[in-house]
């Protein structure tokens, strides 16, 4: 009898130290995942919203859901590893709960992203389109465009054509077919940015040809199926730690219950 007694809490104990070590894993890559989500919101807010507002269909609420989201997963992730240290069952059962929760959130904001996905490109190219007109009248939206530009490599909405066709073009003295200089992919003293020809077909010039829309919409459908992969994969990932958190409340309740029989 008192032989079975101890077979029986040797068998507990490891398994509750086994489940232990594996949850203290997963806190951790959970609470990195946190830091991450947090840093990408903090850099949507102060660099990617700049070109975003270029869109008429953008949600300003969007870089601190990402901060919010990314807050509430370091915090969760830090009282996981005081539960799992701690050994506390309630509060164990009570991570799971957060766990869920959480998975919960990210898994809305996926599927919300991927309905409206195409309204979102929509937006994008309307956008573009009276960033072109507006170019010379708002100076946000100039700095937006020309960051766009620099940074992506791109140069008008669908072409660099598109730039011929508009106000600022019409108010650049001595110059006909111009572009601005964030267009330049070379110094832009000695960028060449006028007197670009019609068709840049069989040409090296030194400006970028590859418009703006496509540049960014094809980085996300490229991307889309990775990216999406990735985020399903963070959390049911965290389904993996609330079962983790579950079991081990379990087996600790079972050690207390042997250890008292």
């Amino acid at each position: 009898m008192a032989g079975g007694r101890i077979s029986s809490t040797l068998s507990s104990g490891p398994a509750v130290a086994l489940t232990k070590t594996i949850l203290t894993i997963f806190n951790f890559i959970f609470w990195i995942s946190g830091i991450a989500i947090l840093a990408l919101g903090i850099w949507a807010k102060v660099e990617l919203y700049i070109y975003m507002e270029l869109s008429t269909v953008y949600y300003k609420e969007a870089p601190y859901i990402l901060i919010g989201v990314g807050a509430v997963i370091v915090l969760v992730g830090s009282f996981g590893c005081c539960c799992t240290f701690k050994g506390h069952s309630v509060l164990l059962y009570m991570y799971a709960c957060f766990l869920v929760l959480v998975f919960v959130v990210e898994l809305s904001a996926g599927v919300a992203g991927f309905v409206y996905k195409s309204k979102l490109e929509a937006g994008f190219k309307e956008g573009l389109g009276t960033a072109l007109t507006q170019y010379n009248k708002d100076a946000k939206m100039l700095k937006a465009f020309d960051g766009l530009q620099h940074n992506l490599h791109c140069c008008g909405k669908n072409k660099y054509q598109d730039w011929f066709d508009t106000p600022w073009e019409e108010q650049q003295k001595n110059l006909t077919r111009v572009v601005p200089k964030s267009c330049c992919r070379v110094d832009q003293s000695k960028c060449k940015h006028y007197d670009l020809p019609a068709d840049s077909k069989n040409q090296t010039l030194d400006i970028y040809t590859k418009g703006c829309y496509d540049t960014v919409t094809g980085f996300m459908r490229k991307n889309m199926a990775l990216i999406g992969g990735v985020a399903l994969g963070i959390s049911f990932f965290q389904l993996l730690g609330a079962v983790l958190a579950c079991c081990l409340a379990k087996n600790i309740n079972k050690s207390k219950y042997e250890q008292v029989k």
